[in-house]
């Protein structure tokens, strides 16, 4: 952020000012200091939700909106880990399902227990459950 600060970066500091507030309020609302992981959980929430305000203001004819939203989403996906491909996450639905010998419809919520702590945030969870639900059909 100071670096932003300094070089004049006004998105990229306010973004991460905002960023760096919701890592304090998880904080304080833990009670304790985070760990790595859930500082990063912190870090994906932020991205998904500038993910979801970018699909409303689409559909309510925003783009001035999106525009913003878009900056903020590239800025916080720095401090992401680099999200799996579809033919990784497939290969990694492929062993929970056979680690949780799932057979049917029926295990979705099964498999998708097991899959997300895999995961480990690197992968959308609509997109995962998409492709556990193709793989079981």
């Amino acid at each position: 952020m100071k670096q932003a600060w300094k070089s004049g970066d006004n998105d990229r500091r306010d973004t991460l000012r905002l960023v760096i507030a919701s890592v304090d309020y998880a904080r304080i609302a833990n009670k304790e200091e985070l760990n790595d992981s859930q500082v990063m959980q912190v870090i994906q929430k932020e991205a998904k939700q500038r993910k979801e305000s970018i699909d409303e203001f689409i559909k309510g004819n925003r783009p001035d909106l999106v525009a913003k939203e878009e900056l903020e989403l590239s800025i916080i996906s720095e401090y992401l880990p680099d999200e799996l491909t579809e033919i990784e996450l497939t290969q990694i639905i492929k062993e929970v399902i056979l680690e949780t010998n799932a057979v049917n419809m029926n295990d979705v919520g099964l498999v998708m227990k097991t899959l997300m702590p895999k995961l480990g945030g690197r992968a959308d969870g609509k997109q995962a459950n998409i492709l556990v639900r193709e793989l079981l059909s």
